[in-house]
Formats: C-alpha cells, structure tokens, sequence
C-alpha cells in the first residue's frame, strides 16, 4: 500500500511539473497560508447594501400606487390625457407590486421565525 501511495504521489508531481506548477508538498506539513485566496473582504464590495435596496423597492411601489390613483382621479374627472386603458394598466401595476412587497415582507417574517426556532 505504501508503494502505491508513493506511486500516486510521484504521478501528481510529475504532472505538476509539466504543467509549470509546483511539486506537491509533503503530507506531514501544515499548510502555511490558510486563508482562500480570491474572496473579496466586505469593505471591498460596492453597491447599495440591503437597507438601500429595499427602501428603493418600497419607494417604486410607493410611486406606482401614487401614479396609479393620480391617473384614476384624473380618468374620474374627465382630463383629456387620462383614457381608461392607462388607468387600468397603472392600476394592475400597482396591485402586482404592492402583492409581490406582501409576499416578500411574509418571507422575511418566516424566515426571521425560522431562525428564532433554531435550537442552540
């Protein structure tokens, strides 16, 4: 079993050296740089952090339910620029944003559930 446990090794190494990389380090030695390489630190990420966003998805719904009741009283009142398919079109908007903000706020709920269950 020893024989074929240096067999592999010396295989890997061979490959190894081919390729351009370096000889692969005895088992008995602990790895010197433990860290994963690649991963960017949270200070390096850029974009809007989670608050942002969801302030900005509220605020989108916000407008279209506002933009939705401005186009029914102005539809209500006879405007010229109001006709009844722009009313109804804002108006479903509205609904399916103000419907998919419940279902997120009743995920979030769950999850927060979820996670006050775990046991420790």
């Amino acid at each position: 079993m020893s024989h074929s446990v240096t067999s592999v090794l010396s295989q890997i190494r061979s490959f190894q050296t081919q390729m351009g990389q370096s000889a692969v380090s005895p088992l008995t030695e602990a790895p010197k740089n433990n860290a994963i390489q690649g991963l960017v630190s949270p200070q390096e990420v850029q974009g809007p952090s989670f608050t942002e966003t969801l302030r900005g998805a509220i605020a989108g719904v916000n407008d279209a339910q506002q933009k939705s009741g401005a186009l029914a009283k102005a539809f209500e009142l006879g405007e010229p620029g109001a006709d009844l398919a722009k009313v109804m079109v804002a108006s479903q908007q509205s609904q399916i944003a103000f419907r998919a903000t419940v279902e997120v706020r009743n995920r979030l709920v769950q999850a927060y559930q979820d996670v006050m269950n775990m046991p420790l």
